[in-house]
């Protein structure tokens, strides 16, 4: 069997060799460069953004990993074979990673954290304000699949009052959770914080927008780690300027990297961060990709595999 690589460049692929021959010593590992060149005996490929028209050329392709949790930068390619089954990345080590990073979020929107990063631009000493509790403090999770129930339990129990939604009903212990369009409106209802951990799909493209800043209670605030096609940008803004919504979290972008001229950079209630609320390390990743291609090998799914029909 033969996996083809294209993840950090040829400086990276020693490494990925050196991981893969201890894990598989079996799976003969090769470069993007040697795939190329020889599209025909590839059998796996694990990448991120990976050409769809050397794809469509790897005739013996049984798997497609993508070294992220999203697949879009692979499905997006018109040329991507689209009778090759797709896999997400995911491991307990990217959970955990966000987890982490939307408690720091909704810590930081709990205690307006963009007004201290302000004053100490301006060299601001600000006078003391009245602080809240996680107990008072009720936060909503848009999104209940791995990396969602994960962030929800961390938030749980560090103690918020915790809320879920999804496309479809889930039973999670502790969590009141709600189902489909008819459940959304209600979910909304009360929330200080909203998480945004969706799957891109049609359906949830723009959903973080004017409407939905509407139903949630003023001064609420928006974490926004699923995907930029989420986030209606300008709404976000208006929604800022006008008082509806206190501050947002952005760790993800339509356009990455964001554009130095986009005005997210320099809203004073805007924190941003570089798409790094999560990554897992190599050895990881390795670990996720072999358990992949043994489950197919032996004629399984295997775990996180992308279905066109749900749209992740």
């Amino acid at each position: 069997m033969r996996l083809a690589v294209k993840s950090g460049g040829k400086s990276a692929f020693n490494e990925w060799s050196m991981i893969f021959q201890k894990l598989m010593p079996d799976l003969n590992v090769v470069d993007w460069e040697e795939a190329t060149r020889h599209p025909h005996s590839i059998n796996f490929v694990l990448a991120w953004e990976p050409e769809g028209d050397i794809l469509s050329r790897m005739s013996q392709l049984k798997g497609i990993i993508s070294t992220g949790a999203g697949v879009d930068h692979i499905i997006q390619d018109p040329l991507c074979p689209r009778n090759v089954p797709i896999y997400r990345m995911g491991s307990e080590e990217i959970s955990a990673q966000m987890a982490d990073y939307v408690l720091w979020a909704v810590l930081c929107c709990v205690r307006r954290t963009w007004q201290w990063h302000g004053a100490q631009t301006a060299h601001n000493w600000l006078p003391p304000a009245p602080n809240r509790l996680a107990k008072d403090t009720t936060v909503g999770v848009m999104g209940l699949g791995h990396l969602g129930r994960s962030v929800a339990d961390r938030l749980c129990t560090a103690g918020f009052p915790v809320k879920g939604w999804a496309r479809s009903p889930y039973d999670l212990p502790g969590i009141k959770t709600y189902g489909g369009l008819e459940g959304f409106p209600t979910f909304l209802e009360n929330l200080d914080v909203l998480i945004c951990l969706l799957p891109s799909t049609l359906e949830t493209v723009g959903i973080l927008n004017t409407e939905t800043f509407s139903a949630l209670p003023e001064g609420a605030s928006i974490i926004n780690v699923g995907r930029g096609s989420h986030l209606v940008e300008r709404d976000l803004l208006d929604a800022l300027d006008d008082g509806r919504i206190a501050g947002a979290v952005l760790d993800v972008f339509a356009h990455e990297p964001l554009c130095t001229t986009s005005p997210l950079w320099s809203h004073p209630q805007i924190i941003i961060t570089p798409h790094a609320a999560a990554e897992a390390t190599r050895p990881s990743k390795a670990a996720r990709t072999v358990e992949i291609i043994k489950a197919i090998m032996r004629g399984e799914e295997g775990p996180l595999r992308y279905h066109p029909d749900k749209g992740y």
